[in-house]
């Protein structure tokens, strides 16, 4: 029997370059549907949810939510809550008031963690509720999924930005020899890994890449940069925020109580710092370090093609699921085998996604930990939506002095 009502999706965690995309695919699935009566957003997630602050999407003028698609940010607006038991029974209470049967939600691991505990609270008041979680995080942690909508955007995104880097590097290389990128990342160094992507040529940046998943040595990684400034002048490093040392411990990450967020994540940065001064005192060399930030993670200038459908079809999908009957699952991307870069749309349990975490594999690592394989590079090319534009090079062809 077909459950009718009301369905509400939010958004939550670090806005990206596509995520409004999911929810454009969310907004028109259901609007496709006579399941569904309204649909309504949520205003900074679970947060806005709670306060009954809902925004009516079905009253949207059609050409916005088409826009979506081709919007960065979170237009319904983001959080990071650590949602408690209490809470979730009364976000059961505003769903009845409100008649809402059906709930989405966008985001990361934190996210999936959050449906699961409101799917259970559902279950729990006797209340019948769909939950199926979007999956939406540039980080690419996310378990069972393939990879994670946000993640191709911000790769072609870096790879251009490194590639402009090292160009740069290279030209003034005489006056500032080695710039060290600081990547965002947490414990999974997939977008650090993806400004492998900007090598055009031999001996192109980024010439050493370090990811947290192999442990950070200082003495290693001063030898490393010796090595490649002595071939060639310079140097272009890409690293994770995320750097852990031999004991576990990241590089740099911020102590004060204001930059832990309620899932206990202590702010991250400050590593480029770290490693210049480090270049500085352990090889006499002048290095300069560049952090995009957040911008990385949301802007729209370079988003990938393949992302954007992706995302939208992600939210389509949960839409469907939702209808058909399923529940408590997070859809996911499953890449089919062959050379053509093909993919469907399946879903997973919450409970295999909450709080889990996909780490960048060993065979996606070189031996000495300093760069990233080929297997690699064949996983994370069809994710950026075609190649880079081409650059071209000056001959360096000598001038014959004396010539009329």
């Amino acid at each position: 029997m077909a459950l009718i009502g009301n369905a509400v999706v939010g958004q939550s965690g670090g806005p990206t370059a596509v995520i409004n995309s999911s929810l454009a695919g969310v907004i028109e699935g259901g609007l496709r549907r006579r399941e569904i009566r309204a649909i309504y957003g949520g205003v900074h997630g679970v947060l806005g949810m709670m306060r009954e602050d809902f925004v009516d999407l079905g009253r949207q003028d059609p050409a916005v939510i088409r826009g979506l698609r081709h919007t960065p940010s979170a237009a319904l607006g983001s959080c990071r809550h650590k949602i408690t038991q209490d809470e979730c029974g009364r976000l059961i209470e505003i769903f009845r008031q409100y008649g809402i049967r059906y709930f989405f939600y966008i985001g990361g691991n934190d996210s999936a963690d959050t449906s699961n505990k409101v799917s259970k609270a559902a279950r729990a008041a006797g209340y019948d509720l769909r939950v199926v979680a979007a999956p939406k995080t540039i980080d690419n942690d996310l378990a069972v999924t393939d990879h994670s909508p946000g993640y191709g955007s911000v790769a072609r995104w870096l790879a251009m930005s490194v590639r402009d880097a090292g160009l740069d590097t290279e030209a003034i290389g005489v006056v500032d020899t080695v710039k060290i990128i600081e990547v965002m990342g947490r414990n999974a160094g997939w977008i650090t890994a993806a400004t492998a992507l900007a090598r055009d040529r031999e001996d192109a940046a980024p010439h050493l890449i370090y990811l947290p998943e192999r442990p950070f040595n200082e003495e290693r990684f001063l030898a490393d940069v010796k090595a490649v400034y002595d071939r060639l002048g310079h140097v272009v490093i890409t690293v994770c925020e995320g750097l852990k040392d031999e004991s576990g411990a990241y590089i740099t990450a911020s102590s004060r109580a204001i930059d832990t967020d309620r899932f206990g994540h202590r702010q991250l940065g400050g590593v480029g710092d770290y490693l210049c001064n480090l270049v500085a005192a352990g090889l006499g060399i002048k290095s300069r370090y560049d952090k995009p930030g957040t911008i990385q993670r949301v802007s729209a200038a370079l988003a990938s093609q393949v992302d954007l459908e992706e995302a939208y079809q992600v939210g389509v999908h949960a839409v469907q699921c939702a209808v058909s009957g399923i529940t408590d699952k997070m859809v996911i991307i499953q890449r089919q085998p062959g050379s053509d870069y093909v993919v469907e749309m399946g879903t997973v349990d919450l409970e295999a996604v909450a709080n889990a975490e996909k780490l960048v594999p060993s065979e996606f690592i070189n031996e000495e930990g300093n760069d990233v394989t080929q297997a690699f590079l064949d996983y994370v090319r069809p994710l950026i939506g075609g190649p880079l534009p081409p650059y071209v090079r000056l001959e360096r062809i000598s001038a014959v002095g004396g010539e009329q």
